[in-house]
């Protein structure tokens, strides 16, 4: 009966609501429903199946877990997102209907969740609404206080909207005349709110001369009220970029003499994981809660893709994330900094560069068996370098230390923070001496090597890299024994001196990347504490001393 049991279970990444969580989320949705009516939003439908080449045609969209073709060989998705739809839809529908036309929906999405965090979820009431045909700052006050104010009603009352505007950042690039790939590279660290590619984006491109890169660099950085603003403003106007923040501050303006002016942080490095946004960008973020609730932004070319040009502006959240979030505000508000420390060789290091920090790490350096070492403002959480993205990603630790080897191999959702420019080490692809010709001949007959590696993900993206196909061994021990007893061609794995490669009679045949440690933080933590903010700043300066006296030793030899 016990198997029968769990023969019948759910599919992965979806679930049954229970008549209790039923009840409370038809009362959300209710409010939330009536709240936007009472603002003149009226309710639209989008299929739940939507053409493939329409969310393409969008830029940058989520993964969609579930694409096929339909019976008349079209390429079809369970949709990902509404705004596209959306847009879809105004552009193909509306044809010269006069606007504004403004439109709320509640409608599940189906997603493949990335990283760690609730990896499992693929399915998600999304609530939202579009502000169709509206332009200028009016029409972008309205979205962002309906926003606050759904959120609100759906029982979350501690939050922070993060906002800025891509504009200045799109300006500065077109302004530069970096390579169109280098932009595209910096674009994508924006999205992903990786510091430490734009810091190495920013560096090569300054080193070829761009006037650009330093001013790319800092605008990442700036972060505050309504000063920010002018600081950001005095950072770009020598470019002639400044224009971008005129509607940008207007907003703020209006936004605040409604009433959110405590609720809001600029901060110029939020950038929504869509690429269609074209000016305000805002998201949301609760201290419980481990991520974003919602976003929103505006989108004035989106339209264009599909028909009809029309601005447009709107947000989205889920439903269940407004609950976790609403849930979580009953935990105690003040509680310690929570940091994930590496054991093994990072462990020093990582101990030195959090004293030099100023943080009082006593204990730390000889927990004994104790996994949480706990001083005045500060918790500890000791941990296997590997765990630490995940401890951080779902919010059991605010931030941590690991190689950047971790952050790659477990593709978490985090914000990269600083290169702490210690435990240097190279990922390397090596297979027994003398043995090239019969590994060509291995790839010759049968298409694709065997890789032995405790790093699959690593491996995979290096050979497909590559265009070379093969087949992942994965190991946890001893990697050289793979291609020694004939279970695979070669190793991907990390190397410092080399010493056990050549005793083990292992050239290395290629080099896959170099890896140092980073320190990184939760999502909302780093939007929302700012002891996590200083901590990196402190971090930060660290590793820009320890970069200038390579340099000056480089010099001195």
């Amino acid at each position: 009966m016990r198997k029968k049991a769990m023969e019948y279970t759910t599919p992965s990444g979806f679930r049954d609501v229970l008549a209790d969580e039923a009840v409370a989320r038809e009362r959300i949705a209710r409010r939330v429903a009536d709240l936007f009516a009472s603002r003149g939003y009226v309710p639209i439908e989008t299929p739940t199946l939507e053409s493939m080449a329409v969310m393409q045609a969008g830029g940058r969209v989520p993964a969609s877990p579930f694409k096929f073709f339909d019976a008349t060989g079209d390429l079809v998705t369970m949709r990902p997102d509404v705004t596209l739809q959306v847009a879809r839809m105004c552009a193909t529908r509306l044809g010269d209907a006069r606007g504004p036309f403004r439109f709320r929906y509640m409608q599940r999405v189906f997603r493949e969740t990335e990283g760690q965090l609730r990896a499992d979820v693929r399915e998600k009431k999304q609530i939202g609404i579009e502000c169709i045909d509206a332009a200028g700052v009016e029409a972008d006050a309205e979205v962002i206080c309906l926003f606050a104010e759904a959120l609100e009603v759906a029982g979350v009352t501690d939050f922070k909207l993060s906002l800025a505007t891509v504009g200045v950042l799109r300006a500065l690039l077109a302004a530069s005349s970096a390579p169109e790939a280098w932009k595209a590279e910096l674009l994508e660290a924006f999205h992903e709110s990786n510091f430490v590619t734009i810091d190495e984006l920013c560096d090569r491109a300054q080193a070829k001369g761009s006037k650009f890169a330093p001013v790319i660099r800092s605008l990442a950085r700036i972060r505050g009220g309504r000063e920010a603003v002018r600081e950001a403003r005095a950072l770009v106007e020598p470019f002639g970029c400044a224009e971008a923040l005129d509607p940008f501050e207007e907003t703020l303006e209006l936004i605040a003499s409604r009433g959110l002016a405590d609720r809001i942080v600029v901060d110029f490095s939020v950038m929504s994981s869509f690429d269609y946004y074209t000016g305000i960008v805002f998201e949301a973020f609760a201290p419980g809660l481990g991520r974003a609730i919602g976003s929103g932004g505006r989108y004035d070319k989106l339209l264009a893709t599909y028909g009809a040009d029309r601005p447009a502006a709107g947000f989205a959240f889920y439903l269940e994330e407004a609950m976790e979030a609403a849930a979580a505000q009953q935990a105690p508000a003040e509680r310690p900094l929570r940091i994930a420390v590496p054991k093994g060789s990072l462990n020093a290091d990582s101990i030195e560069a959090l004293a030099s920090a100023g943080l009082d790490v006593t204990g730390l350096d000889n927990p004994g068996r104790s996994l949480i070492i706990s001083n005045p403002g500060v918790d500890y959480i000791i941990v296997r370098p590997s765990d630490a993205p995940v401890f951080v990603e779902t919010g059991a630790a605010d931030c941590g230390i690991c190689g950047e080897d971790s952050l790659l191999e477990t593709e978490t959702d985090v914000v990269e923070l600083v290169d702490l420019r210690f435990g240097a080490c190279r990922f390397i692809v090596a297979e027994p001496e003398g043995a090239a010709e019969r590994t060509a001949e291995h790839y010759r007959q049968l298409g694709s090597i065997r890789v032995a590696t405790k790093y699959p993900r690593i491996a995979r993206a290096h050979f497909a890299r590559r265009g070379t196909q093969v087949e992942i061994v994965e190991l946890h021990g001893n990697i050289e024994l793979g291609p020694l007893t004939g279970m695979s061609e070669c190793i991907v794995d990390i190397t410092a001196t080399g010493t056990t490669l050549r005793e083990n009679n292992l050239v290395i045949t290629d080099e896959v990347l170099s890896s140092t440690a980073r320190f990184f933080a939760n999502v909302a933590s780093f939007r929302t504490d700012p002891r996590v903010r200083d901590l990196a700043a402190k971090l930060y300066a660290q590793s820009a001393d320890r970069a200038l006296k390579v340099t000056a030793g480089g010099e001195g030899k």
